[in-house]
């Protein structure tokens, strides 16, 4: 979301910002969320982090953690300034620090910890959900690894760093933030308007958990509605001999669908019968188990058996012989994950000429919001899952079947509520780049970086979709928004539907449209108070992917009280805020009859530090108008899909 004519509103409020003693404390605001006033260091984020690929056995290591900010010369801090409360980011009130962490300044992190005395005999999986930017994690004083990449799950085989009893964890993070080129989104060390206070360090769950040495590091499901299949690729964490197997089954309310098994690190195809189609009105799964197994010898007393193994990988008659294979002894690793049967595309909707979005090959019309994602007391981490999922409870009471993730990447979760919920996502990728290389409206020409640079993002962009695209609420992945650090769309396009061909990409939201060829939608960003109609595209769908912005402020709700607030409207009060709203989707619903628009994203969710543009205050309180009323406004967008012009 970028300025276009933005509107500042000067209100004078009775309540001052608290003030702040140490020039590195970052302001925090008093408003905070009902579900940020109950967390403690014993209930902070308790969920299983992974929903996707779930073990039984696991420990939870968020909680207190002694903290220090140091300069970068510091080999280790001689002693700590406190404590944080993991796995709140360290700008952020519910950390309980609220300190500024700069480019030139390094963030450590240490605990001790245990491993459980039943955990004896296999290795130890020490993870991340998230740490914003470059991580270097330490036990026993030895290093065992490093991340870079703010935004994407990481972790570390930790066994032969273990000792008996207490161990030290330590974390050391560096973050340029806004000073550097790295994906970031919305975050910047001088917030206002529309960036947003700086975010640092550890921000989603850390945990550790038994994994035997060769173990299952994936399960990719992708599932084909016209075939009646579910196609799953099994990944192991090492290279698999003869008789490392994995046994898949597919299920459904306890009932068996399918099974199947298959040699390690190889692909099956299982049949679905009658599939129960998942949509956002019937959010139907299916459960998947993984188990990793041994196996008789499939080539057993065969003459040249070395020769015949080798010659029959990667082909039909090698998942023959693994299917029927016999399994020897207990499973060595599981994991449950969970698959639905849906399928997003384009094809010919109300419009002739004009293609559309199709959810299950039938048009669906995309209604959704901007979503940000952030939070007055948590910042990037929301202050539980509970109140992250009360976000989609809200949208889908209010009418929306669809948000986007604002060039943010929320804890895994987010997508699990979403799957659930029935909520379709179109991902962001989070931007990255300077201010001299955010591509302007009137540009001709894309931004020039480093190839270091460059690798750097194509590496995190596929990070992003590796780690999400097992979620069947993500239907869309946004490679650009507004030129925002943006170059080589139409490679990057390719790379992503290369990736992942089973979902639809937007190359370039608003602004720049220079991939025609590679981008499945035609994407404009209007915040007129009729937003404008996107040119007809014969190969594409047309969306709408920002518009609305109308802000309204709620006395009592504001993150600085008594300073400028941002928004490209302002409403005069409630009834003037519905009687914006109305008109905006009015002129949406004539563009999806008479032109064929595929999608609207109304901006936005909440409001957010200083913009007041969203249908909920920003602790989530208020909303400035009834989800009620917002659903019967946009009813007729589900009813005017029939006729052809």
């Amino acid at each position: 979301m970028r300025c276009l004519a933005p509107m500042l509103l000067t209100l004078t409020m009775a309540i001052a910002p608290v003030a702040r003693a140490q020039d590195d404390h970052v302001y925090t605001s008093d408003l905070v969320t009902r579900w940020g006033k109950g967390v403690t260091p014993d209930n902070a984020w308790q969920s299983y982090p992974r929903p996707q690929l779930q073990r039984q056995q696991w420990r939870n290591l968020n909680g207190l953690w002694d903290y220090a900010i140091t300069n970068p010369a510091v080999g280790r801090p001689a002693r700590m300034d406190g404590q944080i409360l993991v796995p709140f980011p360290v700008e952020s009130r519910l950390s309980r620090v609220a300190r500024k962490l700069t480019p030139e300044q390094r963030l450590w992190y240490r605990r001790s910890f245990t491993v459980p005395a039943d955990w004896a005999g296999q290795g130890i999986m020490l993870n991340f959900g998230a740490v914003d930017y470059a991580a270097q994690v330490m036990v026993n004083g030895a290093i065992v690894g490093g991340h870079k990449g703010g935004f994407d799950a990481f972790g570390f085989d930790i066994t032969d760093y273990l000792k008996p009893g207490a161990n030290e964890l330590m974390v050391q993070v560096a973050d340029p933030n806004s000073a550097g080129t790295q994906p970031r989104g919305k975050q910047s060390l001088a917030p206002s308007g529309i960036w947003y206070t700086a975010v640092s360090g550890i921000w989603q769950t850390v945990w550790i958990e038994p994994v035997p040495k060769l173990h299952i590091a994936d399960v990719r499901a992708t599932p084909d509605i016209d075939r009646g299949v579910v196609e799953v690729d099994v990944a192991l964490s090492n290279w698999a001999g003869d008789t490392d197997a994995v046994r898949l089954t597919a299920s459904s309310g306890g009932k068996l669908v399918a099974s199947t098994i298959l040699r390690g690190n190889r692909h099956a195809t299982l049949a679905i019968p009658d599939a129960h189609l998942w949509s956002p009105d019937d959010p139907f799964l299916y459960d998947l188990k993984a188990e990793l197994i041994d196996v008789r010898d499939p080539y057993a007393g065969l003459v040249d058996r070395d020769r015949q193994a080798y010659d029959a990988r990667f082909t039909v008659g090698e998942a023959r012989r693994y299917a029927a294979a016999q399994p020897v002894g207990a499973p060595r690793d599981t994991v449950r994950t969970y698959f639905a049967m849906r399928k997003i595309s384009l094809g010919p909707g109300p419009v002739r000429g004009q293609p559309v979005l199709l959810l299950n090959n039938k048009p669906l019309f995309h209604n959704g919001t901007l979503d940000q994602g952030w939070w007055p007391d948590g910042l990037l981490t929301p202050p539980s899952e509970e109140a992250m999922k009360s976000d989609l409870l809200f949208l889908k009471k209010a009418g929306f079947n669809m948000v986007r993730k604002h060039i943010k990447v929320e804890p895994a979760r987010y997508y699990y509520d979403a799957d659930h919920l029935g909520m379709m996502i179109w991902q962001d990728m989070p931007s990255g780049g300077g201010e001299d290389q955010f591509v302007a409206g009137t540009s001709q020409g894309q931004a020039i970086f480093p190839s270091t640079t460059m690798a750097d993002h194509i590496h995190e962009l596929s990070r992003m979709i590796g780690g999400l695209r097992g979620f069947p609420s993500i239907v869309m992945w946004v490679v650009n928004n507004e030129g925002w650090g943006q170059f080589d769309s139409a490679t990057l396009a390719r790379t992503v539907k290369g990736l992942d061909p089973s979902r639809l990409v937007d190359a370039n939201s608003g602004w720049m449209d220079v991939a025609p060829g590679t981008s499945d939608v035609f994407d404009i960003h209007s915040y007129e108070d009729k937003p404008n109609v996107p040119a007809r595209h014969a190969d594409r769908a047309i969306v709408l992917g920002e518009y609305g912005g109308v802000g309204l402020p709620v006395r009592g709700h504001l993150w600085k009280p008594g300073t400028s607030l941002w928004s490209y409207q302002v409403a005069g009060g409630d009834g003037d805020y519905l009687t914006r709203y109305r008109r905006k989707m009015a002129e949406v619903i004539r563009q999806a009859r008479e032109h064929g628009l595929s999608a609207a994203v109304y901006t936005q969710t909440s409001d957010v530090e200083d913009e007041i543009n969203g249908l909920l205050t920003y602790d989530r309180a208020q909303s400035k108008a009834t989800p009620e009323a917002l659903a019967d406004i946009a009813a007729p967008l589900f009813r005017t899909a029939s006729t052809a012009e």
